[in-house]
């Protein structure tokens, strides 16, 4: 693929990874597991996030190195390649082999090879235990890259920190995932935690100039925000998040929430038509998101809407079934930006030098489970090359180290950033905004999330309120 063609599709790609949270059988995002409740943010102009509770490691592993030889390193992951969810699994795959061939093909890491075993867990939490025990305790990895779905994640976290063998890039947001303050914790999530997802959304909400009659207006102080949210790891999750940011702009009296089902949409938008709310917050994922989207359009609450980077999909959205206001969504991956398009070209050079066939690679140059798999190697050889810098024996303990040595960039995106303890994966998001371009056809317009703010953190989307 030439190169100006492929910057031409990629432009067009949705800028989220938004089906990396979990999906039931059917491809949906479906999260069943409880978040851990998070703390009450007791100091409320805190700039850190506030974490989930949990005992954070304090000592640096007791494993000195595994899966490492003179010219090796194994790492693995346990993921679904097989059944419903192989449409994610397979180039999430292929797309963490890709980067891994490039870097063995250069001569890989101080003269180290990288293996990569994979096992299917078919999406199951009992066989995802079992196959992470196993990559651990038999394989003898030295790391898991790119641990996969809700099911397995949730299961195996204890189990990965008690052993103390790295984890980086975890493919769900779930909020177990966070923490704060937790040196030497081997457990490195890098796409955003649900958690950051409702905080950045409400600052967004609170803070951007998008009402008004030309857009261009911010938020009354005394505006009403009505939060519409589904009762599962998802929608809680993400609440978790909103409600800490209305207690940072003391804002709390002002937000109304009600939790819907695609029985109870209806009636919750009404409650809400009847607060008079200026603006909704949609703390769920994409089926209900689709279904909210209808329903508010139905009851004529014509408000600007906010919602999780999960969801922005235009498949999610049905044109004939949403009001004119606009709708927003975050998104952590950028390819407008001129380093997102080198970026771009970097992964499909990747793509182009793997042993993939010529149908399948041209397939997963715009496919975005392949990108993710290609960022969570990048960020995985990131902290090999930081031990080689500092001449050091790589080891657990001295791997986790040079992660949290500072932040790290991540391709097509902002940065990730362990130092001092952090896990909360990726904390500053762009924003995007749904739009419609008529075409010849009426029924079959262009439809498109079209980005509208630059990746900011959240001091930074604060600043504006």
């Amino acid at each position: 693929m030439k190169i100006k063609k492929l910057v031409s599709v990629l432009l067009v790609l949705v800028m989220v990874l938004s089906s990396f949270a979990a999906c039931d059988k059917k491809g949906k995002e479906t999260n069943t597991d409880s978040a851990q409740k998070v703390e009450d943010n007791k100091e409320t102009k805190k700039e850190e996030p506030t974490q989930a509770p949990t005992e954070k490691p304090t000592e640096k592993p007791e494993k000195v190195s595994q899966g490492v030889t003179d010219t090796t390193i194994k790492v693995g992951n346990a993921a679904a390649t097989s059944g419903a969810l192989a449409a994610v699994g397979v180039p999430f795959n292929a797309g963490i082999e890709a980067y891994f061939k490039m870097v063995n093909d250069a001569g890989g890491v101080q003269g180290r090879k990288l293996e990569f075993v994979h096992i299917d867990d078919e999406f199951d939490p009992v066989k995802g235990k079992a196959a992470t025990e196993t990559l651990i305790n038999d394989e003898k990895v030295f790391a898991i890259v790119g641990h996969f779905g809700t099911p397995t994640v949730s299961a195996t976290i204890d189990l990965i920190q008690e052993y103390g063998a790295p984890m980086v890039y975890a493919a769900t947001g779930i909020n177990a995932l966070y923490f704060e303050n937790s040196p030497n914790n081997p457990v490195m999530a890098v796409q955003p935690i649900y958690l950051t997802d409702g905080r950045i959304m409400t600052a967004r909400a609170l803070g951007e100039s998008v009402y008004g009659p030309n857009n261009d207006q911010k938020l009354a102080a005394d505006a009403q925000v009505g939060v519409l949210y589904t009762a599962d790891d998802a929608g809680n999750s993400i609440k978790e998040g909103i409600e800490m940011e209305a207690e940072f702009f003391n804002k709390k009296d002002d937000f109304h929430y009600e939790v819907v089902t695609a029985e109870t949409v209806s009636t919750a938008v009404n409650k809400l038509k009847n607060e008079e709310v200026d603006v909704i917050i949609l703390a769920m994922n994409q089926g209900p998101f689709a279904y909210s989207l209808t329903a508010l359009n139905t009851a004529g609450l014509d408000v600007p809407v906010f919602t999780s980077y999960v969801n922005a999909d235009i498949s999610a959205v049905d044109h004939t079934k949403v009001n004119e206001s606009p709708i927003f969504t975050n998104a952590w991956v950028d390819v407008f930006t001129t380093t997102g398009q080198a970026d771009a070209v970097d992964f499909a050079d990747a793509i182009t030098k793997s042993d993939l066939d010529a149908e399948t690679k041209g397939k997963y140059y715009t496919n975005s489970f392949a990108i993710a798999g290609y960022i969570a190697a990048t960020i995985f050889v990131e902290g090999l090359e930081r031990v080689a810098k500092n001449e050091e024996e790589l080891t657990f303990a001295t791997y986790i180290d040079a992660m949290e040595e500072g932040p790290i960039n991540v391709p097509m995106g902002g940065t990730v950033d362990f130092s001092g303890g952090k896990r909360w994966g990726i904390a500053s998001m762009s924003l995007l905004k749904y739009t419609v371009t008529p075409t010849e056809d009426p029924n079959a317009p262009t439809e498109a999330f079209a980005k509208v703010r630059e990746i900011e953190t959240i001091e930074q989307i604060r600043a504006k309120k």
